[in-house]
């Protein structure tokens, strides 16, 4: 039987015991399961932990089913929307610092989703180049550095 995301998160959280409305939305080209609810901290959880696994698990149980699928990304009463909105914020000035001095910069460790947002932020803009390092820890730091031009 195919569920679809809406349905597997569904299950996920009345076999936790929650009550909950789904919406399924777009958002910046990503599909978002938004969870309402009267609990949203405990969906949430302290450092976003629970939310996260949320996500990883419908993204996991939607993969099985087909590999190729587009992934979701599970919000809760708008959270991760207006936290992303503050980290973009965060990294806008961290890369105004770079511009100014030259210098690289570097973000406090960053998981998987957070950088994805960070390399997005900066992917069309020509003086601010990102990277990560090319290993297997779950939190990596990006490094912000002035993109020098060829002459």
């Amino acid at each position: 039987m195919n569920q679809t995301p809406v349905e597997v998160l569904d299950t996920i959280l009345g076999y936790l015991g929650f009550v909950a409305e789904i919406q399924e939305q777009e958002r910046d080209g990503h599909r978002v399961l938004q969870i309402l609810t009267h609990e949203p901290e405990r969906l949430i959880g302290r450092e976003d932990i629970v939310i996260d696994d949320l996500q990883y698990l419908v993204n996991r149980i939607l993969a099985a089913r087909d590999p190729s699928g587009q992934r979701v990304v599970v919000d809760v009463e708008h959270h991760r929307a207006m936290r992303d909105d503050s980290l973009v914020e965060k990294v806008r000035h961290l890369a105004q610092a770079v511009r100014s001095t030259g210098r690289p910069i570097q973000t406090e460790p960053l998981n998987s989703y957070d950088r994805r947002i960070v390399h997005h932020a900066f992917k069309d803009d020509p003086d601010i180049q990102t990277s990560s390092p090319q290993d297997d820890a779950r939190m990596k730091r990006i490094t912000l550095r002035f993109h020098q031009k060829q002459h």
